[in-house]
């Protein structure tokens, strides 16, 4: 983004925004990972100890959430840039 048009104190203003953002995105899914994990793995509540079969479960249920997110965001991040650059989309078709 280009933030030249913008005085100091608004240049200063976005990025308090976006890192705000970024922050309540990382919050989010922390959640969204600890509640979908939980719900999946936590089901045998007769003993406060965790069992080795919940432990493995919580392991690839959050390495799955995590490279699943990481999957996405590459792809978000490949569909910005065509959508910011239509004519190096458009030179690749000639």
């Amino acid at each position: 983004m280009d933030y030249t048009r913008f005085n100091q104190a608004e240049q200063i203003e976005i990025n308090n925004l976006l890192e705000q953002k970024q922050m309540d995105d990382f919050v989010n899914m922390f959640t969204n990972l600890v509640d979908r994990c939980f719900r999946q793995c936590a089901n045998d509540f007769t003993t406060k100890a965790v069992t080795g079969r919940e432990a493995k479960c919580v392991e690839q249920c959050a390495d799955k959430f995590l490279k699943h997110s990481q999957l996405v965001a590459t792809r978000f991040s490949e569909l910005s840039q065509t959508l910011l650059n239509p004519a190096s989309q458009q030179h690749q078709y000639q």
